[in-house]
């Protein structure tokens, strides 16, 4: 198997996408010659052709419409969104018509899109562009919305996503890009969506995540290893639909539960986690549910990110605190 890092492995699911289906298409901003502003789409205008990957005017709400009049005629849309901040301009698209779409027209119509998109911190890019919106998603029924954590998923995953005949999010966090190299699978294959993963056993404390988060929490159990403190990892993939039963399953083993995400507080994710827990397995619990989130502050500047943002640490002293609750 080949080392890859996360965007190489995303430019193969890509190129293996438009090589099953011609109804495939790939469009957004700079995707076409350029290749993509993080070159997730490099080389494959050249390889596929200009029909079907091709550049689109800096208007995503017109994206959004085209990827609607596509699925519509039973063409397999790829758009993306350059930044995934810049949804607020396509977000009647995606959550008032991608997203009932198949209701609306009883079932005789399919949505099969995948909106791709790039966000997270730790990178100091501009205002807007590093935004964790993917609790907006979340709330909004009929789409899916995939974050993964590593070029093995992110591979598998972005070919399910494809493959799914509802709209899917699939968000990449900018930071996974480029920061390490996984061994990938050459070829076709997929991961389920709606099924997380246990990255690490464990039997004390159960941590709850996505994104680049799980790489934060994988520090902080190997870390907590000194404490005497065996903590099971658990990464999401999916964060809609929320693979609930696996997370019940290792919190009635462990007895405690911390949810970690980047996105703020109040954003989401990690409340739905937090209350379908209380509610499925409180009587499990032998501690409250820790939560690891940043600051309900809008995202700053660049050069104070890194203090708002969590980090190992941050975990760390959660899961402390939980372990040690009397």
């Amino acid at each position: 198997m080949a080392q890859l890092t996360m965007i190489q492995a995303i430019t193969e699911a890509l190129d293996i996408a438009l090589e099953r289906d011609e109804n495939t298409l790939i469009f957004g901003e700079d995707v076409g010659k350029n290749g993509g502003v993080f070159r997730a789409t490099d080389g494959l205008q050249e390889k596929h052709g200009e029909d079907r990957v091709f550049d689109t005017p800096l208007a995503e709400s017109g994206i959004g419409g085209l990827a609607i009049g596509l699925a519509l005629e039973k063409y397999r849309p790829i758009p993306e969104i350059q930044f995934f901040g810049f949804v607020f301009e396509v977000m009647d698209s995606v959550v008032a018509q991608m997203a009932r779409t198949r209701y609306r027209l009883g079932n005789t119509r399919q949505m099969p899109i995948t909106i791709r998109s790039p966000f997270g911190g730790g990178v100091h890019t501009p205002e807007l562009h590093s935004d964790n919106l993917e609790g907006l998603m979340q709330q909004t029924p009929g789409i899916k919305v995939v974050i993964p954590s590593n070029p093995y998923d992110a591979k598998g995953l972005l070919l399910a996503a494809i493959e799914d005949n509802d709209p899917v999010v699939y968000l990449e966090h900018m930071k996974l890009y480029r920061s390490f190299r996984d061994e990938v699978p050459e070829g076709y294959y997929t991961i389920p969506l709606g099924k997380a993963n246990i990255v690490t056993e464990g039997t004390d404390v159960t941590i709850v995540t996505y994104g680049y988060m799980v790489r934060e929490a994988i520090k902080a159990a190997e870390a907590l290893k000194a404490d005497g403190i065996n903590a099971e990892v658990i990464d999401l993939r999916t964060v809609s639909p929320i693979d609930i039963e696996t997370i019940v399953a290792s919190v009635t083993k462990t007895g405690r539960l911390v949810m970690v995400q980047e996105a703020q507080r109040q954003a989401g994710v990690g409340a739905v986690v937090m209350s379908e827990i209380a509610e499925r397995a409180i009587l499990t619990l032998s501690a409250p549910i820790g939560r690891v989130a940043a600051p309900d502050t809008v995202f700053p500047f660049g050069m104070a990110e890194s203090d708002w943002l969590p980090n190992a640490q941050d975990i760390i002293n959660k899961v402390r605190e939980t372990v040690n609750f009397d």
